[in-house]
């Protein structure tokens, strides 16, 4: 039973918020985020006026239920109106619980997302390459902004490592179930005897940090430029545009080399290793709050086994909810990403409700 004093509290602030807004007083700076509070309010605002007018509902209902002047058929009306205010009260409740459940404070943020191939040779570079199509099929259905900051090819056409920032609306609360080991089953081009091989790539997802969300000082950087390395030819950088950035605290390093100006090259390795060293100190933190971690289905453990792709059988395997779909070209073509997606929000949300109890 949620209290109603904490339902009344979302009414309210709606209402205050409404009366800001339609003012015209608000500081264009305050604007923005009173605006997305006031939207995030309109979404539950129904299901908690109905929700608040319930037991006054019930109680008329029940009235004309035990009242014996009325005929039957107004009777059996009330009992069956009765039956569906109780089903929504408790659908109600439940979505009153999940918009009251913590949020992640990352979860409105951009992202950068950081593909690296795994055990299983030139096979689990093609498998990096499939990984990093699929994502941009599902950035171009949701008209999410991609931007590619690095790539480093393999010999076979597939990617060793691809890394890429992707801005819209609330990526990392939806990108951030794609953290972990991802394992393909299939058989190589290469194959003769028609044997199925196991490869892996391993996805990052981390929240783009600005600057306000982590501080980082120059003394505590250490900051390296050398010559490109190239192909040969014209290609050949012959000025040391190349970065390299040590965080000296944390010892996360990062290189940048795919542009030709080393001011760019520092920008995009800082913008990296900003969101590296915030991503740390957020594992640091969520390990430290370990009732906290276990309720999180997107952990950004790199280390997890949490999906299988499965191409001879057509399957997709999800680990952490045990949800497997016949749709694997679908998938990988970003037409049923949002099913797979929705079920892992669906298990998260459950988790944290049960920790609630």
């Amino acid at each position: 039973m949620i209290p109603i004093q904490k339902v009344q509290e979302i009414i309210s602030k709606y209402e205050e918020l409404e009366k800001e807004l339609s003012s015209g007083k608000i500081n264009s700076k305050l604007f923005a985020n009173k605006s997305k509070e006031y939207s995030n309010l309109g979404n539950i605002i129904s299901v908690a006026k109905e929700y608040i007018n319930y037991e006054n509902n019930k109680k008329d209902l029940k009235q004309i239920i035990e009242d014996k002047s009325n005929d039957t058929e107004m009777i059996d009306m009330a009992k069956k109106d009765l039956n569906e205010l109780e089903i929504k009260k408790t659908k109600n409740e439940n979505n009153l619980k999940i918009f009251l459940l913590p949020k992640d404070e990352d979860d409105s943020k951009n992202a950068i997302v950081e593909i690296r191939a795994g055990t299983g040779g030139l096979e689990a570079s093609l498998f990096c390459a499939d990984l990093f199509k699929m994502y941009e099929k599902v950035c171009s259905k949701k008209k999410w902004i991609m931007d590619i900051i690095s790539i480093s090819k393999s010999e076979a056409g597939g990617f060793k490592e691809v890394i890429f920032s992707v801005n819209g609306s609330d990526i990392y609360s939806y990108l951030k179930y794609e953290s972990g080991v991802h394992r393909v089953q299939r058989i190589p081009e290469t194959e003769t005897q028609g044997r199925v091989h196991t490869s892996a790539a391993t996805v990052a997802v981390l929240p783009e940090a600005e600057e306000v969300d982590i501080q980082i000082k120059d003394s505590d950087l250490r900051i390296d430029v050398f010559r490109a390395g190239g192909p040969g030819g014209q290609s050949v950088n012959t000025t040391d545009s190349a970065v390299r950035i040590t965080h000296i605290p944390s010892g996360v390093v990062v290189s940048q080399q795919d542009e030709k100006s080393q001011h760019k090259n520092k920008a995009k390795a800082l913008k990296i290793l900003r969101s590296r060293v915030y991503e740390a100190e957020k594992r640091k933190k969520d390990q430290e709050r370990s009732s906290n971690r276990r309720s999180q289905i997107g952990t950004g453990d790199r280390s997890e086994r949490i999906r299988t792709y499965n191409f001879p059988q057509g399957r997709i395997t999800d680990h952490r909810i045990n949800l497997t779909l016949h749709k694997l070209d679908e998938f990988l073509t970003g037409e049923i990403h949002d099913e797979m997606n929705q079920e892992l929000r669906l298990k998260e949300q459950n988790l944290k409700l049960e920790g609630l109890k």
